[in-house]
């Protein structure tokens, strides 16, 4: 037997790489990143390719050993090129999400410790380095002590989370399911629907409450509406407001809508993945006033902390009712011991293996200081808004309002044809260019063109091209319309 493990040990020593060996890789991927990074200004932020990556399928599992030049030819033929360059300044749509270099260093020394980030007692650091990340956001936003909080992938399990919690902490039962009531808008993210399904509120009734012209809730309809449905022997439950709609950028009136909830008795949750962390410019303050009321709230580093994908944050004001919904134990668990005023992030979420995820916020937050973060997200308000007033000045072109955040709706409008069947081709013809990635929304109906601000890569430079393309691509149009 211990020959035969000794036989295995040396079939496995290609896990265990030397230093020579290490070194050898190490240098190429830096070489290989380090390449990517020094050209990303001169490649397209969306590349049409004819095969869209499917040559890595040329390339199946096997014991076959590839060196590490091809590997990396591999990738950067099938998974770099192809689509959306989501590192790129000229990703203009959806959300844009980050990148920033110190993140990818936090998340190599994450996998290279492999430091265990669930419990406290097997990783106190760890551990202290995440509730700190917590306490900190939490204090930015004007929650209270006390408030518990978890790492997530993305807003979309931070926002299932959030449900979940909701349900516990409000009593909620199978039987009141058909019967509990949703408030929010048409404007809200589509993950909310999703994760009420996965909460296994399918059943539970939505109203979406009409929006003004900004596409913002209307906090009179809201209140007729919760008491209607009192009144109709309902169970008015949740609340979820948007603190930046992805469509629009739309802020919710968040505080009137946090004393409708107070005087009604319901939980009141805010999705601000994407505009929470505005909060920070001085603009972002005022405009974000009444966060403070929400029992809890989502909002994502990966977007408008600038980090690669792969960070959302679930901040609840009281932590019981985290605990309440998560914290679950086994007779293997045993050894663990809590320390005092230190919250294990297994007990507060549906992961007990969890990812060193903090680490990839705390070490850019510690070598740049907060103060370039806020410089980046107070550029991007202004970028939005001169791109908002640049675009009005192109005859042809209309726009929704004045953005709020940082996206902006808009589209142009032919002397003939339909507009919505120009506005398409127009895009098309955009993300056939690729120098720029833009997006678009239906809102009532109409193919609207949206510019999202958010790249930490995307400067005016970056705005100035994208509307010399629109300009550019819209006269090609409207010259094959009128021949």
């Amino acid at each position: 037997m211990r020959d035969k493990i000794l036989e295995l040990e040396k079939k496995a020593s290609p896990l265990e790489p030397n230093v020579e060996q290490r070194k050898l890789v190490r240098d190429k991927v830096v070489a290989y990143t380090e390449r990517f990074i020094n050209e990303i200004e001169d490649e397209k932020a969306f590349n049409i390719t004819a095969d869209k990556g499917a040559g890595i399928y040329d390339f199946p599992f096997g014991e076959e050993q590839l060196d590490i030049d091809t590997v990396l030819e591999v990738f950067r033929e099938n998974v770099e090129k192809p689509g959306l360059n989501p590192a790129s300044g000229g990703h203009l749509a959806y959300i844009p999400g980050g990148g920033i270099y110190y993140s990818s260093l936090g998340d190599y020394i994450a996998a290279i410790t492999n430091r265990y980030a669930g419990v406290f007692y097997p990783s106190p650091g760890a551990v202290r380095m995440t509730n700190m990340l917590i306490k900190w956001m939490a204090n930015l936003i004007g929650y209270p002590e006390g408030t518990a909080g978890n790492l997530t992938s993305g807003g979309s399990i931070a926002n299932l989370t959030a449900i979940v919690t909701a349900r516990d902490a409000k009593g909620l039962k199978g039987v009141d399911y058909q019967k509990c009531v949703v408030y929010t808008t048409k404007q809200a993210h589509h993950c909310i629907d999703k994760a009420l399904n996965i909460a296994g509120l399918a059943e539970a009734i939505r109203r979406f409450i009409p929006m003004d012209e900004g596409h913002k809730m209307i906090p009179q309809e809201l209140d007729k509406q919760i008491i209607k449905d009192k009144e109709s022997g309902l169970i008015p439950w949740l609340i979820v407001a948007a603190a930046g709609t992805t469509d629009v950028g739309a802020v919710d009136p968040l505080e009137d809508i946090g004393k409708i909830s107070k005087d009604h008795g319901l939980w009141y949750h805010m999705d601000g993945a994407y505009g929470a962390f505005f909060v920070m410019t001085k603009k972002g303050k005022a405009l974000l006033k009444g966060m403070e009321l929400s029992d809890s709230i989502v909002m994502d580093p990966h977007k408008s902390l600038f980090l690669p994908y792969g960070l959302g944050v679930l901040l609840v004001k009281e932590e019981k009712h985290l605990q309440y919904s998560h914290r679950y134990s086994a007779n293997y668990l045993q050894d663990v011991i809590e320390a005092e005023g230190e919250l294990s992030p297994a007990n507060i979420s549906p992961e007990l293996t969890k990812h060193f995820r903090a680490l990839r916020l705390w070490l850019p937050l510690k070598l740049c200081g907060t103060a370039p973060f806020i410089a980046c997200l107070e550029e991007k308000l202004l970028l939005a808004k001169y791109f908002y007033d640049q675009i009005g000045k192109i005859p042809g072109f209309e726009r929704g309002k004045e953005p709020e955040l940082s996206v902006v709706t808009f589209r142009y409008v032919p002397k003939d044809g339909d507009a919505n069947s120009f506005n398409k081709k127009l895009l098309q013809e955009i993300l056939n260019d690729g120098r720029i990635f833009l997006s678009s929304t239906d809102l009532e109906g109409v193919f609207t063109l949206r510019l999202a601000v958010l790249a930490f890569r995307s400067h005016l430079r970056t705005i100035d091209e994208a509307l010399e393309i629109i300009v550019q691509k819209t006269d090609e149009l409207v010259r094959v319309n009128t021949q």
